[in-house]
């Protein structure tokens, strides 16, 4: 007890069958969970060479703690014994932790309260001589344990030891608000990134969407563009065969006209050639008759 941090386990052995620790701790050092473990089974291994494992004591380890052991479910006062996960069938009596939350007395139960667990919680948490006078009142016991931290604190060289003790304990939940604190900014900086990251991926997603979307409308365009192309070709095509037809029929036009004006002319021609022999003849008649 003469280092600042100080450590005091209480050993009991409760009529010569159970072995009880009990165990205070104050600040967060995050390693209660293994740290109670260890206590527990140091205290549960007590046999000698030779003695029967039947012969070993139960162990039981209480902790109180000023802090929430689990922040996802807070409970003042907790019970642990090694069960079967699947359908909780207890395997051993042996082995118990009990944990009690000082700082969650709120959550006291009606059996919490049945065996006053509450009260000599509130006990460890006074912080006047008024409050553990109040609570004394209630009990015999609460009363010789107020009465025993008069008698330790009226002692000089207990209340440096406190002194010091708290001293050290301030230093260590300034130190432990310092990391809360880092943990929270942590944990901003943490959403803060999600946040950012998930802004990303809606960005990015709606960056998908509008490209799809215009790949889509484009897509459309370039149909509607081959349609109006094939329409555009099969307009083109129906003007080009009726541009031959219309050839066609020129030429045929053409032809019949052709035709028609060689026939002409040969009707001509010959009217001409008979109109000649007419003349001729007439002529060969006119020049006999002149002989």
């Amino acid at each position: 007890m003469t280092d600042k941090e100080f450590r005091l386990d209480i050993n009991v052995v409760l009529n010569n069958r159970t072995l009880v620790n009990l165990e205070m701790q104050i600040a967060n050092k995050l390693n209660w969970r293994e740290r109670s473990v260890m206590y527990l089974c140091r205290s549960f291994d007590q046999l000698n060479h030779g003695q029967d494992y039947l012969d070993a004591k139960p162990a039981v380890h209480i902790g109180f703690l000023d802090y929430t052991l689990f922040e996802e479910q807070p409970e003042f006062y907790a019970s642990y014994k090694l069960i079967n996960v699947k359908n909780h069938q207890k395997y051993s009596d042996s082995l118990t932790l009990h944990v009690v939350d000082l700082s969650r007395i709120d959550l006291a139960t009606e059996e919490d309260k049945r065996y006053h667990i509450h009260e000599w919680a509130m006990l460890f948490k006074a912080a006047t001589w008024e409050e553990i006078n109040m609570l004394a009142s209630k009990d015999e016991y609460l009363q010789e344990a107020s009465e025993t931290i008069f008698r330790m604190s009226a002692d000089d060289l207990v209340r440096k030891r406190c002194r010091d003790r708290e001293e050290y304990y301030q230093d260590l939940r300034s130190y432990e608000r310092k990391i809360e604190l880092d943990r929270i900014e942590h944990e901003q900086d943490v959403r803060s990134y999600k946040r950012k990251i998930e802004q990303d991926r809606i960005e990015h997603e709606q960056d998908i969407r509008n490209y799809e979307r215009k790949i889509e409308q484009d897509r459309l365009e370039h149909e509607q563009d081959i349609r109006n192309f094939e329409q555009q070709i099969e307009q083109n095509q129906l003007a080009h065969e009726q541009d031959v037809r219309n050839f066609e029929r020129q030429i045929e036009q053409n032809r019949l006209e052709h035709e028609q004006a060689i026939a002409e002319k040969d009707q001509h021609l010959a009217e001409k050639d008979a109109l000649i022999r007419q003349l001729l003849a007439e002529n060969e008649a006119l020049r006999k008759q002149q002989k």
